[in-house]
């Protein structure tokens, strides 16, 4: 699967901070009810890979690895069925090992200098990150004009109701956002009436 199409998988791309793994399968399973099918689970708790592993198992979802920052931590999230990788930032190595394994990856950016680098990796699709403290809309349809070529997912500071202002940039495929799992005690039912929402948000085909 291209990146381009795990980014039209849906209008929102859950990101995710899975504490214990035993709640990993439930949550992707609501996700997935709800219409959720690209699921990223952030690399910043020890449960993380364990997560991955458990919510692979769901039929529907496409699992991916965030919070990736070098190639050990891209080759752990592979081990445990991640089949997209996501990054903070834009580093050479990463995406040259994201290359050589076939696997999707969409690194995040905030600058113009950041695409060009990854313009001159091969590289034509971004997470612009984090996309409010980073100057919100304005600062990605100025970074969008002179990249035509890119397509982006902001992450970072949005919710359910900024999302379609978002989604309504030419560039912008998806967005990816926090606010629909909430850490803490598990509510599946919460969960998917949350990512049905999401999923109502219009996306361009």
């Amino acid at each position: 699967m291209e990146v381009e199409a795990v980014m039209r998988l849906a209008p929102v791309i859950p990101v995710l901070v899975i504490d214990d793994a035993a709640q990993a399968r439930p949550i992707a399973e609501a996700l997935v009810a709800g219409g959720l099918r690209a699921l990223e689970v952030t690399l910043r708790t020890p449960a993380a890979l364990d997560a991955i592993a458990e919510m692979a198992k769901v039929e529907g979802a496409v699992v991916g690895a965030g919070t990736v920052l070098n190639e050990a931590q891209l080759d752990a999230s592979l081990a445990a069925g991640a089949r997209f990788i996501v990054s903070p930032g834009l580093t050479e190595g990463l995406p040259r090992a994201a290359i050589e394994r076939s696997i999707p990856l969409l690194p995040g950016i905030s600058t113009a200098s950041d695409i060009m680098r990854g313009l001159d990796l091969g590289l034509s699709h971004f997470k612009f990150f984090p996309a409010q403290a980073s100057g919100g809309i304005a600062a990605l349809k100025a970074l969008a004009a002179p990249f035509h070529q890119c397509r982006f997912c902001p992450t970072g500071g949005i919710t359910q109701k900024t999302a379609p202002d978002w989604l309504a940039l030419d560039a912008v495929l998806c967005v990816g956002g926090s606010w629909l799992v909430q850490r803490g005690a598990l509510d599946p039912a919460a969960i998917e009436a949350a990512a049905a929402e999401a999923a109502k948000l219009t996306q361009k085909r």
